[in-house]
Parts: structure tokens; C-alpha cells; sequence
């Protein structure tokens, strides 16, 4: 609020550059800010699972292939009608994952938008420092767009989460009921933390408290804290435009892939 060549291991993904905030600032670095190993939101590279393909040539379009229903409520810009750093990130995500999460079709409508959303969305999804992982990172997501009745953001990072952590079920779980989920205490605390903020309680000594119990200090507070407050913001992004998920999400992650598949 994302099959290309062989899949990046988790130690891989972890080893992407901090972006600078220099390159943030100007939309003119976009691409390369957001290319191969910052491919922003849905796109990163724990997706990269499928045969490389090429981009589609054809103007995007708002209804997906195999169905009639919109992916959402407004309708995507035509290619040719498009800013190019736009177009260029677009086609590169299509080309790395091998389709085009919707998301980034419903936010082209807006290009300054789009920039700032998934600027953003790389500073505090793809930063090195802190202790939370890209799999904490996804569950946080899924947790609190569950609660916020996202569908796009709980089907779209339960498929990243799958990848990341390689457990197919536990994000499934998180989404009907987390405190009887397979959770470590650590991943509870981290939980009860972020759904703390998604919900705007009163926040005290007594949550850093218990942060802190399991191995989280201040700055890994912000950071849960910041992504709830992101993806609360993209989830209600996609609930006043109806953003569909993307029919690849649903299978990620979910069985093992065949031995040899993508030639690893």
C-alpha cells in the first residue's frame, strides 16, 4: 500500500546500501534509488522468483488480465502519458518480478505522490541498522494492515513475509488471530508494540519496558512504530481506491519450489 532470475537468499537482501537522503530528496534519482536492490514495496528482492521476462510494451491497464474487475478505483495513466522515471522504475520492477504489483499502478495517478510513497517507503524498509528483520519487518505489516482491514497490504507482505521467513503459515495465523499464533515472545512483544500504535493507545514507559525485556531498545521502537505508521497510511490508501491484490501473491512462498527450477 511483485519471476525472475534466481532467488537472492536472505543474506543477500539484507546486504542492500542505505539509501541517502540526498537521493531521496531528488525525484530525478528515483530509478536508481529504487533499482535492482531497492526495488521499493512489493518488488525487493526476496520476489525475485521467476524466469526473467521482459517488460510489457502495451499501456498498463486498470483491469487485470484474467479478470474484469478494476484493481481499483481509478484509472492507471497510460505509459506514454506518464513521467519517464515513473515508466523506467515501472518496467524495471515488471522485468526483476516478473508482473507489476498494483499498487504501483494505482499510485502513478499521482507521480509526485508515487515518488515520496516508495522514497519513503526505502528508507524504512531497506535501512541496515536496528534489529528488526525483513521478515519482522513484513510481519508488523501484516499484523496491523489485518487490523486495519487492508486485503492488498495483508495478501501482498504475507506473500513477502513467506519468503523471508520460509514459514508458510505463520503470517496466515498473525492475520486470524496473533496472540494464538506460533509466535516467539520476542516476535509477541514486537506485535503487541505495533499494534499498540496502529490502534493510537496511549503509549507509556511500560511498552518500551517490555520492548526492551526481549531485546529491543528506543531506536528499534521507532522503527515499529514507523512502519505501522506508514502502512497505516498506505492502507487507507488502498481502502478509499478498492486496490485489488495481485492474483501472484496468493501461492508465494507457500510450497517448496521444484529442485532445480530456477538454476540454483
Amino acid at each position: 500500500m511483485q519471476a525472475p532470475t534466481s532467488p537472492a537468499t536472505a543474506a543477500e537482501q539484507q546486504s542492500s546500501p542505505t539509501p541517502r537522503v540526498a537521493d531521496v530528496l531528488s525525484h530525478n534519482r528515483l530509478p536508481s534509488l529504487l533499482s535492482q536492490q531497492h526495488l521499493p514495496l512489493l518488488a525487493s528482492r526476496g520476489l525475485l522468483r521467476r524466469p526473467h521476462v521482459a517488460a510489457q510494451r502495451h499501456a498498463y491497464s486498470t483491469t487485470e488480465d484474467s479478470s474484469v474487475r478494476p484493481i481499483g478505483r481509478y484509472p492507471v495513466p497510460n505509459k506514454k502519458d506518464m513521467p519517464y522515471d515513473i515508466v523506467e522504475l515501472m518496467e524495471e520492477v515488471e522485468v526483476k518480478t516478473g508482473f507489476l504489483p498494483n499498487v504501483f499502478k494505482a499510485m502513478s495517478h499521482r507521480p509526485a505522490e508515487f515518488r515520496a510513497f516508495f522514497a519513503y517507503y526505502n528508507v524504512i524498509m531497506n535501512k541496515e541498522t536496528g534489529r528488526l528483520s525483513k521478515a519482522d519487518k513484513e510481519l508488523i505489516i501484516v499484523a496491523t494492515s489485518a487490523v486495519n482491514r487492508c486485503p492488498y497490504c495483508v495478501v501482498a507482505h504475507g506473500a513477502l513475509h513467506r519468503i523471508y521467513s520460509k514459514q508458510p503459515t505463520l503470517a496466515d495465523q498473525v492475520v486470524v488471530n496473533w496472540k494464538l499464533a506460533d509466535l516467539s515472545d520476542r516476535d509477541l512483544a514486537m506485535l503487541e508494540f505495533a499494534l499498540a500504535v496502529c490502534r493510537a493507545d496511549n503509549i507509556t514507559e511500560e511498552h518500551f519496558q517490555k520492548l526492551e525485556a526481549h531485546g529491543f531498545d528506543r531506536e528499534d521502537a521507532w522503527d515499529i512504530a514507523t512502519i505501522t505508521a506508514f502502512f497505516a497510511m498506505s492502507n487507507r490508501i488502498a481502502h478509499f481506491v478498492d486496490l485489488r491484490p495481485n492474483k501472484e501473491f496468493y501461492n508465494m512462498g507457500r510450497t517448496p519450489r521444484e529442485a532445480g527450477r530456477d538454476g540454483a
